[in-house]
């Protein structure tokens, strides 16, 4: 059994925003778990591209991994840089949009 973690190494250190590329005009994704209580995923954001607004069922733990992103939660803007982190709440709808090319790590907690 590899565990529940997939898409990324294990029992070695690296660096979360070496993990996930930039794409020119795209949001990448990359989940590294997921289940019933939990997802983990990395996402790179191009310079003006956008998660438009929605709702999850879960808390959206975000922490910033480079560039700067804009978080929306119930329509007041934080802008989030390297290290910053936010928690967008259940059921309150929130956006992410890349301010300057952004990467971010998502852990949603159910």
């Amino acid at each position: 059994m590899n565990g529940p973690m997939k898409n990324i190494a294990k029992a070695q250190a690296l660096t979360l925003k070496e993990q996930v590329a930039y794409q020119e005009g795209q949001v990448v994704s990359k989940t590294l778990a997921q289940n019933s209580a939990v997802s983990v995923t990395l996402f790179s954001f191009d310079r003006g591209e956008e998660i438009s607004t929605h709702e999850s069922g879960g808390d959206a733990f975000v922490t910033c991994l480079d560039g700067v992103g804009k978080v929306t939660i119930d329509g007041q803007e934080f802008l989030l840089q390297e290290g910053e982190s936010i928690v967008m709440p259940a059921g309150h709808p929130h956006a992410v949009f890349g301010q300057e090319r952004f990467k971010m790590l998502l852990v949603v907690v159910f």
